[in-house]
């Protein structure tokens, strides 16, 4: 995703604008122009002086910076190979280094540069080494089937589609306008909100104005949006550049001077009137000359409203709070979504499913480069563990911005290779190929007219837990479903643990994560006498990952599961 979005969406980015300048060198330009994070601009600069001269390695990895943050990886990668060969290279390029060879699916070289960053740190050179593992591992197994929106994409970024309940999509572009105001930091305009008619297949600006009628959606970096169950009350994240002070440009005892910005966000409430938008209200808890508000979902029945921000008294970098709707319709005063949820990283983008399901994208959690998505289960600051919903809802890159109503079936948004643009919107689905995917139990079931069998794939949990995760219920959802439509049917479940702890240990757990999944079906009214449920403890391990054999987290996460057997019919 384009490092402004991650900048501005999600925290405060400094931006300082030279008010002064007299005649400066090609270096001298090429350093302001970076240090105003216009990388589009200076990165022309570098290449000169690269081309000049045999480049000294600042230059060098001032280009590979340039390149990684307009998203060009590959040329970022050849930049960085060059610059830490160079032994006055930055320790920071072989970090950044490693997070490009990351991103292009280069595991064992990316792993090699974070060994050579983390010398010091093995906790985190370890997280980054999961990161690795499982995204070798979570690839081999494609749980989803995600397809390019590719009518709706452009060859810019487009990201943060909702339904507007009318046929139509909403989202955000920076895509390339007659009347369109460029951002100088990419070259591209100002985001704004589009709507995408399903039917035409045309795309047009939203509609959008301010209460004195002026065009809103022209301003500075519109969107996302988010509406409430009727669709007729929406929630808009808008960037503002908010003046700061003065400091000297790039020399200590220079007149030139740069005036420095602050790019924070803020949310607006905008109600539907005669098909356009009518921007009326600010949230009561912006703050822009403090911290960033931004990026809202709503519960089901909106009586909460969810959102990241920077505020003070978070955990990390951004954080997801909620407010709480009063008797008066105003919003309670917001409360922090708690550690299970945030972490010290950049936690953002919710969204809430229609039974309550929190998917968001995170940094700070295990998963497999850049921002993975995740679902948690619960409420307000009760959370159950977040889940990775791994492969290939995620990916190496950035991806973020999950809607889904059902949990299965829905658009997301990510920078991966493959795409129109530089971010693009994604539709996904259950994946229909079943032999690529985990162990599987395929129902038969006689019908009087033809229909698919029914597919209800192998479920997982957390180490040393046997509660229900959100991947786990949407599969005993379906086989509850199955279950009561069809009351013959008798099933068995048998489940496992990973290979840590003692033979009795792991089979006391194991039949506890049987009662587990047993419970919830008969909580969605399946007999008890229907089921059988079985713990085999740590045997039957379905990889090499046996007692004191190195495995990665993500392998033993395969042992962890139960496994559905169709094992007859009632007479």
């Amino acid at each position: 995703m384009k490092k402004l979005i991650l900048s501005a969406l999600l925290l405060m980015l400094t931006v300082p604008v030279a008010f002064a300048q007299e005649q400066l060198s090609l270096k001298e330009q090429a350093n302001q122009l970076f240090n105003r994070f216009e990388y589009f601009k200076s990165l022309s600069y570098y290449l000169k002086l690269a081309n000049k001269a045999k480049p000294d390695v600042k230059i060098m990895e001032r280009i590979a910076e340039c390149y990684r943050n307009i998203n060009r990886y590959g040329n970022a990668e050849q930049w960085y190979a060059r610059a830490v060969a160079n032994t006055k290279a930055d320790k920071s390029s072989h970090y950044y280094y490693a997070e490009v060879l990351l991103r292009n699916q280069k595991f064992e070289l990316a792993k090699q540069q974070y060994r050579l960053y983390f010398v010091n740190d093995s906790a985190a050179l370890a997280f980054k080494l999961s990161t690795c593992d499982s995204a070798i591992s979570w690839m081999k197994h494609a749980l989803h089937q995600v397809d390019n929106a590719t009518t709706a994409n452009s060859a810019f970024s487009d990201w943060g589609a909702i339904d507007d309940g009318h046929a139509s999509l909403i989202f955000t572009s920076d895509r390339k306008t007659e009347a369109g105001v460029a951002d100088n930091r990419t070259g591209n305009n100002w985001f704004k909100l589009y709507q995408f008619n399903l039917k035409s297949q045309q795309t047009m600006p939203l509609s959008i104005v301010s209460d004195n009628g002026v065009d809103f959606n022209d301003g500075y970096h519109v969107g996302p949006m988010v509406l409430n169950k009727s669709n007729d009350t929406a929630y808009i994240t808008v960037t503002t550049e908010i003046a700061l002070n003065k400091l000297a440009a790039d020399k200590p005892d220079s007149k030139r001077g740069q005036k420095l910005y602050t790019r924070r966000l803020q949310l607006l409430t905008a109600v539907s009137r005669n098909g356009r938008w009518l921007v009326f209200n600010s949230f009561a808890y912006n703050n822009v000359q403090q911290y960033s508000v931004g990026n809202a979902a709503l519960s089901p029945d909106g009586k909460l409203i969810y959102f990241s921000s920077d505020m003070p008294g978070g955990e990390g970098k951004t954080d997801l709070w909620y407010c709480e709707k009063q008797k008066d319709g105003s919003w309670g005063k917001p409360v922090n979504c708690g550690k299970t949820i945030n972490t010290k990283d950049e936690d953002t983008f919710p969204f809430l499913s229609s039974n309550g399901t929190l998917y968001y994208a995170s940094k700070g959690l295990p998963g497999m480069g850049g921002y993975d998505i995740y679902a948690a289960v619960g409420k307000k600051s009760e959370w159950g563990i977040p889940q990775n919903l791994k492969y290939p809802i995620n990916s190496t890159s950035d991806d973020f911005y999950l809607v889904s109503s059902d949990g299965l079936n829905g658009f997301l948004s990510s920078n991966r290779d493959g795409g129109k643009g530089s971010d693009d919107i994604y539709a996904f689905s259950p994946n229909p190929d079943t032999i690529a995917a985990p162990p599987a139990v395929i129902v038969n079931v006689p019908r009087p007219e033809p229909k698919p069998d029914f597919v209800i794939r192998t479920i997982y949990y957390d180490l040393d837990k046997s509660f229900i995760r959100p991947d786990a219920a949407a599969e005993l959802d379906k086989l509850s479903v199955v279950l009561k439509e069809h009351p013959a049917l008798k099933i068995e479940l048998s489940s496992f643990a990973d290979s840590r702890a003692s033979y009795s240990y792991n089979l006391a757990l194991s039949r506890r994560r049987a009662t587990a999944a047993v419970n919830y079906l008969v909580n969605k009214g399946v007999s008890i006498s229907r089921v059988l449920a079985n713990g085999y403890g740590k045997t039957h391990l379905v990889n090499q990952c046996a007692d004191h054999v190195k495995c990665s987290e993500a392998e033993h996460q395969l042992n962890r599961r139960t496994e559905f057997k169709l094992i007859g019919n009632f007479d």
